[in-house]
């Protein structure tokens, strides 16, 4: 498995599957999630609706509809509670489970956003370790390509200095 940063939108990714950092609903939202909505048009929320929701660090599989991805994973991460709510390994959970339901549906790339990083409030440097260390946890049984999408400059300088501390990955 490889890991690559990219900054732009995970709307125009054109990978196997993207991962929707959704709420629990699966309704539709804002950020990444409502991004996803409006790109997809109105057959993913018919879709989400079926799937009767997703509990915090799982995920559900929908079709991506007009979306350039084959496949939208949905992934409910944890509200920052001050870290002392097991909000980490919600997480964690939430990278782990959408990697394994993208690689049992034979996916060879998947793009993530920053999961919890926006609304939810997880503070982004501590977001942006957890996803890295999930995705090179999950590589070594893989040889799934994966991008870590993020939106905003700032973010994105974040999770470089990170990836060149830590050395796990590629820059595009």
């Amino acid at each position: 498995m490889s890991l690559e940063l990219i900054q732009g939108d995970l709307t125009k990714m054109k990978v196997d599957a993207i991962v929707n950092a959704a709420n629990s609903s699966l309704s539709g939202g804002g950020g990444v999630d409502g991004a996803i909505h409006r790109a997809a048009g109105p057959e993913l929320l018919a879709a989400c609706r079926k799937l009767g929701g997703c509990p915090v660090g799982q995920a559900r599989l929908t079709a991506g509809f007009q979306l350039p991805s084959r496949y939208v994973i949905h992934t409910v991460g944890p509200r920052w509670q001050g870290g002392t709510a097991g909000e980490a390994a919600l997480l964690r959970a939430c990278y782990q489970n959408s990697l394994q339901l993208a690689y049992s549906q034979n996916c060879s790339s998947v793009a993530f956003p920053l999961i919890s990083s926006g609304a939810y409030g997880y503070p982004v440097q501590d977001a942006i370790a957890m996803a890295i260390d999930a995705i090179r946890t999950f590589w070594r049984e893989s040889e799934m390509q994966v991008y870590l999408v993020l939106f905003d400059q700032e973010t994105y300088a974040l999770a470089v200095c990170y990836l060149k501390t830590t050395g796990a990955g590629e820059l595009r």
